[in-house]
């Protein structure tokens, strides 16, 4: 569990038990492959253009529909990796290593897996400066985009493939 304590003013959570291992949960995480399969809510389409999963690497994606072009989507760093139990990633430092002013909302993501006697407790702990951008990215939709990408995910995670 993370070491920092939850400001619901700032923060925005998702849970939910995955009916799978951690490291299932983690492949899906961290092979570009399966992570391009779940990572944008469908119909959207994800290609994953790097992904680093080691302190300050690269997280870069972009994102489709239908057979239009590719547009940027996430690029961020990995801040930590503890592998099969936590991954925490930030949209205020892009890839190359500069500052940056994401789209609509900065904000930076801890991803934690918990065993849990049915599989996985999935956490998702989304942090945010202030409480405008909590409120604006709960307002464009958070639990709906971020909850249909944990339904693809653990679709994935579920289905033996992994």
């Amino acid at each position: 569990m993370s070491s920092i304590t939850l400001d619901p003013r700032l923060d925005l959570t998702l849970e939910r038990t995955i009916r799978a291992s951690p490291s299932a949960v983690w492949r899906a995480w961290t092979d570009p492959e399966l992570l391009a399969q779940w990572w944008i809510p469908a119909p959207m389409q994800a290609r994953v253009d790097r992904l680093d999963v080691r302190p300050g690497g690269g997280f870069v994606t972009s994102m489709r529909e239908g057979a239009g072009e590719y547009a940027p989507h996430t690029d961020g760093v990995f801040l930590v990796v503890e592998p099969e139990r936590r991954l925490v990633f930030t949209n205020v430092v892009d890839s190359s290593w500069r500052p940056a002013k994401p789209e609509p909302v900065s904000m930076t993501a801890e991803i934690t897996l918990d065993e849990h006697p049915d599989g996985t407790t999935y956490r998702a702990i989304v942090r945010h400066g202030d409480p405008a951008a909590r409120n604006l990215h709960e307002d464009l939709g958070f639990f709906e985009g971020w909850g249909s990408v944990t339904s693809a995910l653990a679709d994935l995670a579920e289905s033996g493939v992994i």
